[in-house]
């Protein structure tokens, strides 16, 4: 069964001190209770990344379950965001299934900015982990 909640708190934000770039949805309006989190450097991946496997994009689920790349498909449709992870990070991600929906109640402009902030996140790094089907 799908991991599924409703966000009422979307967001895209640069955090220049921590050099990285941040998209990511909560369930609560005060950015509480669950969360989907990708990030990705401000910077190409250097040789010590992608020595480590952290040459791409992260997404950290509830219970700060953390995975590099995977994400296998993005779709954003009517307000509701789908997500499908490769099954091989469902451990690590400490997921029970490789889908997860959230439906977004908020406005417009926020879901935009989200939009754009999570395509320039799963671009970031190797491209094999890129997501094979993007509708964002």
């Amino acid at each position: 069964m799908a991991f599924t909640f409703t966000a009422r708190a979307v967001g895209a934000e640069t955090y220049e001190d921590d050099e990285c770039f941040i998209a990511g949805v909560a369930e609560h309006e005060d950015g509480s209770g669950r969360q989907l989190t990708f990030m990705c450097s401000l910077y190409e991946p250097e040789d010590q990344d992608i020595a480590t496997g952290m040459d791409s994009y992260c997404l950290v689920t509830p219970g700060q379950g953390t995975a590099y790349g995977g994400v296998r498909e993005a779709v954003l449709k009517d307000r509701v965001l789908r997500i499908v992870v490769d099954p091989a990070n469902l451990e690590a991600l400490r997921l029970n299934d490789a889908e997860i929906e959230v439906a977004l109640d908020v406005e417009d402009a926020h879901i935009q900015r989200f939009r754009e902030g999570l395509r320039r996140v799963l671009a970031y790094g190797r491209q094999s982990e890129w997501p094979t089907v993007l509708e964002l």
